[in-house]
């Protein structure tokens, strides 16, 4: 059988394209830069974009790790051709990195974006498996300003974050068998609830620099976003972020990463201990 990767020069594609490696898996590595790609054993590469004719590059290939493309207005219609040219090129199972509380719904504008994508797999005719991530545990300290202040209208609300490496470890043991794991979501968390003040009181242990957290009302919010210059969706979907983890929609433990990799996932703590290593 063999993997496509997308994404395989970033986190979560390069991770998981080096364990499948080792383990001898026949992989397509595809990415929007041949130059920037990882060497690895039974591997080649086409280089592709999201957007592009992908249909040349798909063929061949069974099982697909779909990582969601850039933050961009045009996400949507990028995932949606590059769906369609898997579907046709003979892509069978599609493994999609999604977001927690994916829908039209949803308070984070991004995860709208993640539930229009999931809606149009499921009409592809291919089998699929959905990644529901919840916020990276890897990046959330770094929302942070040179001053290391960590500034949002999330209030006391809490979110179940998780490592990238078990977002990777996942989608991995998904991809080894992705007939076992058809037609199922998982929605994938760290081992506790945190709220904003956690994750700075955590990162200063661990670090030794302090990090702080100011509460900030929505209005403040989205006037000095505003006054960055970004465009309007970028400041919608960095509010939206805060105001999500304000309603709880990001709260729940699932232990879904626990089921899948037979260990309990890797805590803020864990994360910051490895990055300091590194």
């Amino acid at each position: 059988m063999r993997i496509g990767i997308t994404g395989a020069t970033g986190h979560i594609g390069g991770m998981v394209a080096a364990e499948l490696a080792e383990e001898g898996f026949s992989q397509r590595l595809l990415v929007r830069d041949a130059h920037q790609a990882p060497v690895l054993d039974c591997s080649e590469i086409r280089q592709v974009a999201y957007g592009g004719d992908a249909t040349d590059a798909l063929r061949g290939v069974r099982a697909l790790l779909m990582v969601s493309a850039h933050e961009s207005p045009d996400r949507v219609a990028e995932h949606r051709a590059f769906i369609e040219d898997a579907a046709e090129a003979g892509v069978e199972h599609v493994v999609y990195t999604s977001f927690e509380g994916a829908g039209s719904d949803a308070t984070f504008t991004l995860a709208r974006d993640h539930g229009a994508t999931e809606e149009i797999l499921k009409a592809s005719g291919m089998s699929w498996t959905f990644l529901r991530d919840n916020l990276y545990l890897d990046l959330v300290p770094y929302f942070a300003n040179d001053q290391g202040v960590l500034r949002g209208p999330a209030g006391s609300g809490r979110f179940a974050g998780v490592a990238r490496a078990d977002v990777a470890a996942v989608a991995a043991t998904v991809l080894r068998d992705p007939a076992r794991h058809a037609g199922r979501t998982y929605r994938l968390t760290g081992p506790e609830a945190l709220t904003l003040d956690d994750v700075t009181r955590v990162w200063t242990e661990v670090t030794g620099r302090v990090l702080s957290y100011e509460p900030e009302s929505v209005a403040d919010a989205y006037a000095w976003r505003r006054a960055t210059g970004a465009e309007e969706w970028q400041v919608e979907a960095w509010v939206s972020t805060y105001l999500a983890i304000a309603s709880g929609e990001m709260a729940e433990v699932t232990g879904d990463v626990e089921r899948l990799l037979g260990r309990p996932p890797r805590s803020l703590a864990d994360v910051l201990r490895a990055q300091t290593a590194s």
